[in-house]
């Protein structure tokens, strides 16, 4: 299990680190949020498509994960902002808990601030990654 205090490395593909990093060019990290985002960016182990991990949360991923207070289950997949849609599951990279997720790996645990208290979700499953669906078809 990790968290982010434990600086646990956390992956991200070249492609998606260009893409995150100039839409963070085009809106300057003025939030604590997107400050946040800058530094996970900048302390990620950067890979190739061909080198993530399967179980890796890349963009575009789908994920299973559970909520380690309540039990609860939830499957949502991991965006672009312009791709958001909450009634589809489909959760922002610019949102906190997309952020939060964003690079951990199945098993692990990642915290995520709701107004009321910490959440803590475990990584249960990643259902789908674009990169292992890419080197599955070649």
């Amino acid at each position: 299990m990790s968290d982010k205090a434990g600086q646990r490395d956390i992956y991200v593909t070249e492609e998606d680190r260009a893409r995150l990093l100039e839409m963070l060019r085009r809106d300057p990290p003025a939030s604590e949020g997107l400050r946040t985002l800058a530094a996970e960016l900048d302390r990620a182990r950067v890979v190739t498509a061909a080198e993530v991990p399967p179980d890796v949360i890349t963009m575009d991923s789908q994920v299973q994960l559970e909520d380690l207070d309540t039990g609860q289950e939830m499957v949502c997949t991991l965006v672009f902002p312009e791709d958001a849609d909450a009634s589809q599951g489909k959760i922002s990279v610019l949102a906190p808990i997309g952020m939060a997720m964003l690079g951990y790996r199945v098993g692990d645990v990642f915290e995520w601030q709701v107004p009321s208290r910490k959440r803590r979700l475990l990584v249960k499953a990643v259902l789908y990654q674009p990169e292992a669906s890419r080197v599955a078809s070649r």
